[in-house]
């Protein structure tokens, strides 16, 4: 899937569709921190909740989502789960996103719909595909 059609400029609806789920599994700032623990090594959901201040059930839903998008694997060893990125091609999408939110001089914060003063942009809300 090309996100960009090099002859018209855009592509159809549905050929984004992908592109829009993917967004928006990392759309959730928590889903992002969890993330980026995770591109520094495997993580337990205990070593989550204790890097992260969230609660079993919360790291839990969100790691589900993360792993149902096929962005993150579990690793069972003995009676627990190690959980790990299961796209290295993730780490470049985010430094791609740092490198444009220093560029625009993180001026998406203030976007009105979805900044961080916009109703609804929490830290520990939200489930896969709110």
């Amino acid at each position: 899937m090309s996100m960009i059609n090099s002859e018209t400029g855009a592509a159809p609806r549905t050929e984004l569709a992908a592109a829009g789920a993917l967004f928006r599994s990392l759309g959730d700032p928590t889903r992002l921190a969890i993330v980026r623990l995770l591109a520094g090594g495997e993580r337990r959901v205990v070593d989550l909740t204790t890097e992260l201040g969230l609660a079993q059930s919360t790291a839990s839903s969100h790691l589900a989502c993360l792993r149902d998008c096929g962005l993150v694997v579990g690793r069972p060893e003995g009676r627990q789960m190690f959980y790990a990125l299961a796209q290295p091609e993730l780490l470049d999408l985010l430094r791609a996103a740092e490198t444009l939110l220093s560029a625009t001089g993180e001026a998406v914060a203030l976007c009105p719909n979805y900044g961080t003063a916009a109703s609804g942009a929490t830290t520990e809300g939200g489930v896969c595909g709110e």
